[in-house]
Formats: structure tokens, C-alpha cells, sequence
């Protein structure tokens, strides 16, 4: 359909390409990566400009529609799509430019981090991002991002300089420590909830080459790996992470064919120090006599690749998360006892260490607020068959339950299911008093609703 026929009568004019249920390819551009979600928007905007999201904002506003703004799609809830209302599409727009002798890249708000990886890696360079290099640049950062460099650059938020942010009302305004530093603040870990997000601007560090890969055990050692791991991991340099993994061993490489499918616990580690020193770093881990040991050297993209073909899109997902401070020995007990309930060779839990950098940031200086939890954990239900979709609520569900009790009481955001409010509300902690008084400052109609939603303060 036309851009004419879809905004006839409407007083405006909608920019992008505009996709429409009759349309061929609707099925397709609805979709999002998590196959559980199956939402029908009124209407698809792929918005090749920044005008195209003003023109698609003031349109869904002039219409009544619900507005939904899609990146990467990866949000679990699904908040990256919506029934009857309009879907700003960003993917057109994933421009990236690097300025090397910078040290700064900035991407359009549609990009993915394995677009930002490729371009930054031909300057020997890296931004701090996740573990799966099709996710969205957008919906990690805004709701912090935390992965493979976060104990010695700290979380992605903590490295932007500035985003373009297109508001409610229009105006397109640019949010740094300088210019509305409020919307700045709100930005770094609140979410989709102020405005979309068509730029980032990030600092860039020194990252080409990395010592990285699994060590995995089999699951009957979970108690003992993770006690250990627990207490080893935070007093380790920070030019060393690894993030813990109850898991089913794919069957693929680099594991040998006899592990195959067997149930494990693991350790995928990425080491950014000195290589003459990699021996002497990983000695402790080696000491714990792994039965599976894929740690070598990498160019930094392939590792943020690594779990990309394992997690492609249209699996059924469901998780859930929560902060830690340290994981007690009840919940290490609780650790053991569901990793050997695992439900599908896809499901699986990652503990990711958020200490080092992230410490050095107070929790009221950004929105995100758990500055000095040492874990980030989510438990993740998946499968591509729909017909476990309800299995996998229950797993993760009883899993979530049995660990919550231990947990520091909120998550990271981006691991959290639609959930209530008094969740929202436990997740920003001191800090969520001020984003419901910047949501009323820059959304008080609370236009971007369809988030982890911070309500406009009365």
C-alpha cells in the first residue's frame, strides 16, 4: 500500500515505508525475535529518516494509535511490537561512523552490535555491549548493557557521550551532560520511556584481539564450580570476565561429540590483559580441572558472535532476572538443583558479573541503580517448538521463585517480562521518584507506554 492510501484523511503525511496487515511481507516485518510474541500492528513504519519518525509520531498521535519502537526487536516481552497501534521500525536506520583518533563511534538507532563490532574491529576498537551481536544497539543501551567489557569499561552507558532523541512533541533534541542533562540521565538505563533514541554517540576503547572461550563441567559439579566461581571472579583482575551458564552442551563445536547434549555448567571467559600473561590469569581456572577447556584467541567480534546461531530468531523464549550481591550457599543448592531440570537443550542460566567499572558509578548518577550488586542473572526458558511455550514459563517461573528470595529485590531491565509495576518500581530503586518527574517533564501523556513503563509523575 501506498504512504497516500495509508495516511488519506489523516492531515499528514506518513515518510517511510509504510506496511499494512494486506501487505505481502506483513507476517515477516511484524515479527520479533522472540516467537512467543504474536502481535498484529495496525501499521509498520520503517523510518528511513528522522523526519519519517517525527511524521510516524504525530500521525499514531493524530490517529489514537498505541506506538511501539522496534531496533533489534530482541526485547523479551515484546515491547517492540503492539496490537492495533503503529510500529516505528528504526532497522533502516544503522548507520555507523567511527571516529578512530576519537576514540567515539556513533550509530543510528537501528543498528545492530554486530554492524558496531565489525566497524569499530577495522580500527581496533570495541564499545561495551552484550553476548549476542544481533541485538538491537538501542533497546541494550537504554536499558544499560552489561557483557564482555563491562568490568573494565563499565556498562554501555556508562561509555555515551550523546544521543538524538525524537520527543513526544516532535522536536528533535540532542541529550548529553551538557544539553538536558535530565533526559541525559534518564536515558542511561530507563528505557524506552522518553522519547526514540535515532543516535548514540559512544566512547570507544582499545579491544581487537581476546583470550576468550568456554570452560564447561558436568552439571553434578554445578555446586562446587559456582561456589568457587562466586569468590574467584570479583577479586580477579578486571581485564578478566566470565559469566557462569547452567546449559545443555549443543551439539556442535567446539564441543567433543561425547559431551554432546549432556547437561553442564560452564564459564565463558574474555580476557583483554596482557596475552604473555593469559597462562598465569586462567592457571586458577585450569586448576579446577575442567572437562571441557575451549579457551583460546580470538578477534573480539567472532566472540560476540559466538551464541548468535545457537539463538536465532523465532524461538519461543520466556526469562526472567534479578541482581545479586554474592550468591549464597542456599542459592548455589538451589543452582544445583535446577540445573540438572533443564528443559530443553536451549534453556539455560547466566549469572553475569556487574562489578569492577560499573562499581566506580554511583547509583543515583545514571538511572540504572544496582551499582553495587556483584551478579546479573536471568533464567531463560527456550525452544523453537510453541508447544513447550507453557513448559518453559513453569521451568523459568519455579526457577526465578526458588532464587528471588536471595536475590538484591530488582533486575536488569532488559530481563524482565511484563511484570507489574511494583516490579518497575523495585528495579530503579532510589532513582524512581526522578524518572517519573523527567517522564512528566519530557512525555506527560505517556505516549511511549508500550516498555518497562515509568508513569509520568502527577
Amino acid at each position: 500500500m501506498s504512504v497516500a492510501d495509508a495516511t488519506s484523511g489523516a492531515g499528514v503525511r506518513l515518510g517511510g515505508e509504510v506496511i499494512l496487515p494486506d501487505d505481502p511481507g506483513y507476517d515477516e516485518a511484524r515479527a520479533v525475535h522472540n516467537g512467543m510474541i504474536d502481535r498484529r500492528p495496525a501499521a509498520i513504519v520503517r523510518c528511513g529518516s528522522v523526519d519519517d519518525v517525527v511524521s510516524a509520531l504525530d500521525y499514531a498521535q493524530r490517529s489514537g494509535l498505541t506506538i511501539a519502537v522496534r531496533g533489534g526487536g530482541h526485547n523479551g516481552p515484546g515491547f517492540g511490537t503492539v496490537d492495533g497501534g503503529i510500529v516505528i521500525d528504526l532497522s533502516r536506520r544503522n548507520r555507523i561512523d567511527v571516529d578512530a583518533g576519537g576514540r567515539t563511534v556513533r550509530v543510528q538507532g537501528g543498528a545492530t552490535w554486530g554492524q558496531v563490532d565489525a566497524a569499530t574491529h577495522a580500527h581496533g576498537l570495541a564499545t561495551p555491549s552484550g553476548i549476542i551481536a544481533s541485538t538491537g544497539v538501542g533497546g541494550l543501551t537504554l536499558g544499560g548493557g552489561h557483557g564482555y567489557l563491562s568490568r573494565k569499561f563499565g556498562l554501555t552507558i556508562d561509555n555515551l557521550l550523546e544521543a538524538e532523541v525524537v520527543l513526544a512533541d516532535g522536536r528533535i533534541v540532542t541529550a548529553s551532560e551538557s544539553q538536558h542533562p535530565d533526559l541525559f540521565w534518564a536515558l542511561r538505563g530507563g528505557g524506552g520511556n522518553f522519547g526514540v533514541v535515532t543516535s548514540f554517540t559512544f566512547r570507544a576503547h582499545p579491544v581487537h584481539t581476546v583470550i576468550c572461550g568456554p570452560t564447561a563441567w558436568p552439571a553434578s559439579a554445578t555446586a562446587e564450580i559456582l561456589s568457587w566461581y562466586r569468590d574467584f571472579l570479583p577479586a580477579a583482575d578486571e581485564d578478566l570476565y566470565g559469566f557462569f551458564a547452567a546449559m545443555t552442551v549443543p551439539p556442535a563445536d567446539p564441543f567433543p561429540a561425547d559431551f554432546h547434549l549432556q547437561k553442564a555448567c560452564a564459564v565463558v571467559w574474555c580476557y583483554t590483559g596482557d596475552p604473555a600473561r593469559a597462562d598465569e590469569v586462567f592457571a586458577p581456572v585450569r586448576a579446577m580441572k575442567p572437562a571441557f577447556d575451549g579457551i583460546g584467541e580470538a578477534p573480539y567480534p567472532a566472540l560476540q558472535s559466538t551464541f548468535d546461531a545457537l539463538y536465532p530468531k523465532g524461538l519461543q523464549w520466556y526469562w526472567r532476572g534479578d541482581f545479586f550481591r554474592t550468591i549464597s550457599d542456599e542459592a548455589v543448592a538451589t543452582h544445583a538443583r535446577f540445573a540438572e531440570q533443564l528443559p530443553t537443550m536451549h534453556s539455560t542460566m547466566h549469572l553475569y558479573p556487574v562489578d569492577g567499572a560499573v562499581h566506580r558509578v554511583g547509583e543515583t548518577d545514571t538511572a540504572f541503580a544496582y551499582r553495587d550488586v556483584n551478579f546479573s542473572q536471568v533464567i531463560a526458558g527456550v525452544d523453537p517448538d510453541p508447544a513447550n511455550a507453557d513448559a518453559l514459563r513453569r521451568w523459568t517461573a519455579d526457577y526465578w521463585n526458588a532464587t528471588h528470595p536471595h536475590s538484591a529485590g530488582g533486575a536488569y531491565v532488559n530481563f524482565m517480562m511484563d511484570e507489574g509495576q511494583d516490579r518497575v518500581r523495585a528495579t530503579y530503586g532510589p532513582n524512581y521518584r526522578r524518572l517519573t518527574e523527567v517522564k512528566a517533564q519530557y512525555d506527560p501523556a505517556n505516549t511511549f507506554r508500550i516498555n518497562q513503563n515509568i508513569r509520568p509523575a502527577l
